[in-house]
């Protein structure tokens, strides 16, 4: 009953914002999509803004900023951007380098004070600032989130968790694999080289400059009123979280603020706009993307992608209540913003129905950015360099623990951490001489002891030597809800 209640409350405050004039512009197709995502799958709000030849041509909230107490999402309601904040992050930084304090094809090491990275394999140096904001510089997808005032009063200073998971696990320049703790050591180095907060300085040399007014790294003081609550799945508030890496997920915008973002990324800059980035810097920071798979490649903080025809760039992001889309295409002159504070929405059907409104010669080919390698479909079938019993440790900061993996001639599996009773490691893969999949075990360190967890491992043949690491990782399924994921360096060798 509270569900339908809530939906047909949206209902009711998204048909009213529609204009009269709605049913027969150009975006008519696309504001259905909305409303049928708001009414069928339980939505509280989406924000939309779309820019074309220098301007914002379109913009409007639809649904509940915050249901609980009946206040309407508009374009400038602030919503929590997820992932999308990297690209803020990396403008950020990119401020710093064009000032010449900061060099991207140095190592990262070189500006990162006490923070220093551990280098667990390969050679440092080739960990450059470039490496780690495309995601090749060897540090695992890592991040933890608290939630709520008791959680983060608890929250580990910054500092620690870097030292704990922001190490290097891979050789620099051997894979892509996206971080969140990486794009965490990038908001330290923004810090340390400036001598300012990340939140200040982003503050002062990227908001205020391009007047993003509605536009922080959390919720700035003064602009609580603005911000967006974030929901779960069931269609409860999620209490207000934070996470150890800042610069990965931290920034809350509105549509109007982030189409303003893209007129002057577009090189579309405003009379009103400072221009906090030459042309050149820009192209700096599209150049030369990580091709993740074909059509679809990684820059400095900016997904590019093949998309309806055209070479499309942006960043999107996914978290707890939080989804958002921001793609441009600079030759057309066009981007679209979609923002809303729940997960469990796809949209791919909205921002086509924007792009198609757009541009006529949008032909439907290409593949939206996965970074993710989906769940093998094929039992594992292991050749003679993998058969046979494997032990070593997980280093921890804790203290290591032992592991033992026996892998078999069948392709099971079979995992056992300290005394732990053995376990089958399942979705199990050996691809390009990695060895991945995921096992019910634990990792005890006061990290972890949070919530309970799964592990998976991510161990490369090297030599006659598994080694990468094994992740202990959180969530809660029912909610929708991202705890936490941590890596630890592992080393694996095979029993004579």
């Amino acid at each position: 009953m509270r569900q339908l209640l809530r939906a047909g409350i949206c209902v009711a405050i998204s048909l009213s914002a529609v204009p009269a004039w709605a049913s027969s512009d150009r975006f008519s197709a696309a504001r259905a999509l909305i409303q049928e995502q708001i009414t069928e799958k339980n939505i509280p709000s989406i924000a939309v803004a779309v820019v074309q030849d220098g301007k914002i041509v379109w913009e409007e909230g639809f649904g509940w900023a915050d249901r609980e107490n009946r206040v309407p999402a508009t374009e400038h309601t602030m919503y929590s951007l997820a992932s999308l904040s990297k690209s803020f992050t990396s403008t950020g930084l990119m401020t710093l380098v064009q000032a010449g304090k900061v060099d991207l094809d140095r190592p990262v090491n070189d500006y990162l004070g006490e923070a220093q990275l551990t280098v667990r394999i390969g050679d440092g140096n080739q960990a450059t600032v470039r490496r780690v904001g495309n995601h090749t510089s060897g540090i695992p997808g890592a991040g933890q989130t608290f939630f709520g005032t008791e959680e983060l009063s608890h929250m580990p200073p910054q500092v620690l968790a870097l030292q704990r998971y922001a190490q290097i696990m891979k050789p620099p320049g051997e894979r892509f694999e996206y971080s969140n703790v990486g794009y965490g050591v990038l908001d330290y180095l923004i810090a340390h080289v400036s001598g300012r907060s990340y939140a200040d300085y982003l503050r002062q040399e990227v908001f205020i400059p391009l007047g993003l007014t509605h536009t922080s790294v959390d919720i700035g003081p003064g602009l609580e009123k603005h911000a967006a609550v974030r929901y779960d799945r069931l269609g409860d508030p999620i209490p207000f979280y934070n996470h150890t890496e800042p610069g990965s997920a931290s920034v809350y915008s509105s549509a109007h603020d982030l189409a303003r973002f893209g007129l002057f990324i577009m090189k579309d800059r405003q009379r009103d706009q400072k221009a906090i980035l030459s042309n050149a810097s820009i192209d700096e920071m599209m150049r030369a993307p990580i091709m993740v798979r074909p059509g679809n490649g990684y820059a400095f903080g900016w997904q590019v992608q093949a998309k309806g025809g055209y070479t499309v760039q942006g960043h999107g992001g996914s978290s707890n209540g939080v989804k958002t889309f921001f793609n441009m295409i600079p030759e057309k002159r066009v981007g679209v913003v979609l923002l809303a504070n729940a997960n469990d929405i796809g949209f791919g059907p909205i921002s086509l129905a924007i792009f198609k409104a757009l541009l006529p010669q949008w032909r439907e080919v290409g593949t939206d950015l996965n970074v993710r390698d989906a769940a093998p479909d094929e039992p594992l079938k292991p050749d003679s360099s993998l058969l046979g019993d494997w032990s070593g440790n997980i280093q921890t900061h804790e203290g290591a623990q032992p592991m033992k993996l026996q892998i078999l001639a069948s392709g099971d599996i079979h995992l056992q951490i300290a005394d732990q009773l053995p376990t089958l490691l399942s979705q199990a893969a050996f691809r390009n001489g990695l060895l991945s999949g995921v096992a019910p075990a634990l990792i005890e360190t006061s990290d972890t002891r949070r919530s309970p967890h799964t592990v998976d491992v991510a161990l490369q043949l090297r030599d006659g030597v598994l080694n990468g690491y094994v992740r202990a990782s959180a969530e809660d399924k029912s909610r929708q809800f991202w705890i936490y994921s941590l890596p630890y360096w592992t080393e694996l060798r095979r029993s004579q």
